[in-house]
């Protein structure tokens, strides 16, 4: 099984509500001197959305990044080569949400204030893209999707690393959506 399937499995664990038992005292024992996490995951900060829990996993099974829209920065671009060159996963997973607090507050417009202005800034193209006059929870959710796949993009674009290790064939870089109402993930 590879590294894809085996967090599928776990998500799929989750949507049937049969959440496998962890035992955290030998985890954090296995895991005290080194960590071998087989995915690397950026995602939102959005409180709901819990990568552990959405693939059913353990102490030390993936490398988690995360910020308010799932955005890319210098710092978040450290984080992940971190995870994918010295962590060695194989998979690098984009995982936006469905109602995105961050694509939604971009969509509907207003002044952002502090470092806020900083993830509308970012995320603002995207919305201007999608945005067409047309249904508004349909345009936000087009708007999610299209920011994960640029996300993805970006990444590739701005880190050599990932781009090295994707063309040498020891990296998947994959967009996947997390649905809150029924707790799946998919493709997009």
């Amino acid at each position: 099984m590879n590294e894809l399937e085996k967090l599928m499995e776990g998500n799929n664990r989750y949507v049937e509500g049969k959440i496998t038992e962890k035992d955290a005292k030998s985890k954090r024992d296995e895991t005290y001197n080194e960590q071998k996490p087989y995915a690397t995951v950026l995602t939102c900060s959005d409180s709901r959305v819990v990568p552990e829990h959405i693939f059913n996993v353990n102490l030390g099974e993936i490398f988690v990044i995360r910020n308010a829209g799932n955005i890319v920065d210098p710092i978040t671009l450290g984080s992940i080569e971190y995870g994918v060159e010295h962590l060695k996963t194989p998979i690098l997973i984009v995982l936006g949400h469905e109602r995105c607090g961050a694509v939604t507050a971009t969509y509907k417009g207003g002044d952002a204030e502090g470092h806020i202005k900083d993830v509308v800034e970012k995320i603002s193209p995207i919305v201007e893209k999608v945005k067409k006059g047309g249904d508004e929870q349909a345009e936000i959710e087009e708007a999610i999707d299209e920011n994960m796949k640029s996300v993805v993009e970006e990444i590739k674009k701005r880190s050599a690393i990932v781009s090295k290790l994707e063309n040498d064939g020891k990296l998947k870089v994959i967009p996947l959506k997390y649905y809150l109402r029924d707790g799946s993930v998919r493709e997009i």
